[in-house]
Order: C-alpha cells, then sequence, then structure tokens
C-alpha cells in the first residue's frame, strides 16, 4: 500500500551555518560596533547574547533571516523569554524537530476532514498516511505540500511483494 510520512525536520548543518553568518552579520553591523554580542549554537539551541534586551530582538530577526536564507523554517524557532541580568542579556531559541502531539493531532485532523480514503496515523514524532489508491495518496500528499510545506527528500523503503520478493520503491517525506 503506498504511503508517505508527515514530518518536522530540518538540516542540522545548515542550522549550524545559518548561526555563524548570523555571528559574522551581527560583528560587522554598524549598529553593533563596541557591543559585546554574539549567538552560541548549543545542540539545538541557540543561546543569544547582548548588552540590552532590544540589541537581542535586533539578533532575532538577524537569525530569522539568516534561517530562512539556508532554506529552514522559522516556525521550528521556539523562542523563549529574554533573562535580563545587571550587565547582560540572555534569550534562549530552540530549533525544534518533530511533531508534538497537538500538532500531530491537527494534522491527522485535518486529514480526515479532507474526505479522501486514506488513514492516518501517528507514530511517535511523524504521521504516517496510508491508502490503497497511490493516485489519492499522492493528491492528498500534493495538496498537504502545496498548503503547509514543502518536499524534503526521498528515501527508499522496502516492501513485500506478493512472490516474497523484497522489491525497493520510493517512500516520500513531506517536512511541515
Amino acid at each position: 500500500m503506498p504511503s508517505f510520512d508527515i514530518v518536522s525536520e530540518f538540516d542540522k548543518h545548515e542550522g549550524a551555518n545559518a548561526v555563524d553568518q548570523a555571528n559574522r552579520e551581527v560583528q560587522s553591523r554598524f549598529d553593533f560596533k563596541g557591543v559585546d554580542a554574539s549567538f552560541t549554537l548549543e545542540g539545538d539551541k541557540v543561546q543569544l547574547e547582548a548588552e540590552v534586551d532590544f540589541q537581542l530582538k535586533q539578533m532575532l530577526d538577524v537569525l530569522r533571516a539568516r534561517l530562512i536564507a539556508r532554506g529552514i523554517d522559522a516556525r521550528c524557532m521556539d523562542v523563549q523569554d529574554p533573562v535580563l541580568s545587571g550587565v547582560k542579556a540572555r534569550q534562549e531559541v530552540a530549533l525544534k524537530e518533530g511533531l508534538d502531539a497537538a500538532e500531530a493531532k491537527d494534522v491527522v485532523k485535518r486529514i480526515k476532514a479532507s474526505k479522501l480514503k486514506v488513514q492516518a496515523q501517528i507514530q511517535g514524532e511523524k504521521v504516517r498516511v496510508t491508502g490503497k489508491n497511490a493516485t489519492i495518496c499522492r493528491a492528498l500528499w500534493h495538496c498537504y505540500a502545496a498548503k503547509r510545506g514543502r518536499i524534503c527528500r526521498s528515501s527508499l523503503i522496502t516492501s513485500a511483494t506478493s512472490r516474497g520478493r523484497a522489491v525497493r520503491r520510493p517512500h516520500q517525506v513531506l517536512t511541515i
């Protein structure tokens, strides 16, 4: 049966490149001359550090622009509240991967509302959509890709045929 996955992921290498570019841009900007401001990437979290909170807002805009330029959707950013101490202002931005339970339920609800003959299952941090007909799955896939996300990659999965031998066929992955 044809199937595809709906996932939320980003390329970590591109995320690191975006943080590096944002660091270089902040160091070369005129309004940040003489200011100790920097981005630090620690796993999936980006630490913003500046002298005052309005500079954090400017740095957040720079980071968002660099992520978008590197092909990472800005919706993956989970911005925390800034922490203001006497000399420094810090803010943490988590780069989210995977669908949480509420988002996955919303995706399944919208798929069921489409009235197409497909089944949607929540499998951890992704939603697997299967159907009897490849045309129906493809129609839903293109409709969802046009509305919400874009095609990220295709991977190959192994499936058994009626003759008992294994055949490799493409398995589509939709990134939101």
